[in-house]
């Protein structure tokens, strides 16, 4: 969006809201209980890969004879992999944003707390922008790995759906911020990092 942050106010937007990076679960518990239809799908999601599983682990157990050990040996490797997947994971929100038109993005971590955030100093995003830039890592991850799941042998399919529906559980973040737009979708919402700061605004102005 082709507009600085310092020319929010004389463009008529009102700050909403703001996202202390240090301490984002508060804000972020808050939008991904909401009932809307992004934290609705990030729930539904997750509790259908857990069943789906649930029922592949079974089923090579129970019908394909493969060894108990074998089977929770690729469901722990499912688990695994997608803390492997945190720098793709960010890394292709720096893409993102970089594709809707920053030129300045970064990464922050907080190890205490364990969260990770890919983040655009000062440049500011409107809706449609911050959507691809918080779908992008999920849509794509999922996809590639739902692809192996039919390429690969059946122990290696159910790695890769364990880690579908366990990065999908690490994504509650970026779904807990499509639901804060979503909620808010009678305004024109937008957004932008400080990162000197280490925090985000949101701003709107009414449509």
């Amino acid at each position: 969006m082709k507009i600085q942050p310092e020319s929010l106010l004389e463009n008529s937007y009102t700050l909403l809201d703001t996202l202390d990076h240090q301490d984002i679960m508060p804000f972020l518990q808050q939008y991904i209980k909401k009932k809307t239809i992004s934290a609705i799908f990030y729930y539904t999601f997750c509790g259908i890969s857990l069943g789906v599983i649930g029922a592949y682990a079974a089923l090579l157990y129970f019908s394909s004879g493969f060894k108990g050990e074998d089977v929770f040996f690729h469901v722990s490797l499912g688990c695994l992999l997608p803390f492997l997947l945190i720098p793709l994971h960010e890394y292709l929100h720096a893409i993102a944003y970089k594709w809707v038109g920053a030129s300045n993005t970064s990464y922050d971590v907080n190890w205490k707390k364990f969260y990770f955030m890919a983040v655009a100093d000062k440049f500011v995003a409107n809706r449609q922008e911050f959507l691809v830039v918080a779908w992008l890592p999920f849509t794509v991850i999922s996809l590639l790995s739902f692809l192996l799941c039919w390429v690969t042998p059946p122990l290696w399919g159910l790695t890769m759906t364990t880690t579908i529906g366990i990065h999908a559980a690490f994504c509650s973040g970026d779904f807990a911020l499509i639901s804060y737009f979503e909620y808010h979708k009678d305004k024109e919402l937008i957004t932008f990092d400080d990162v000197t700061n280490k925090v985000s605004y949101f701003y709107y102005r009414k449509i």
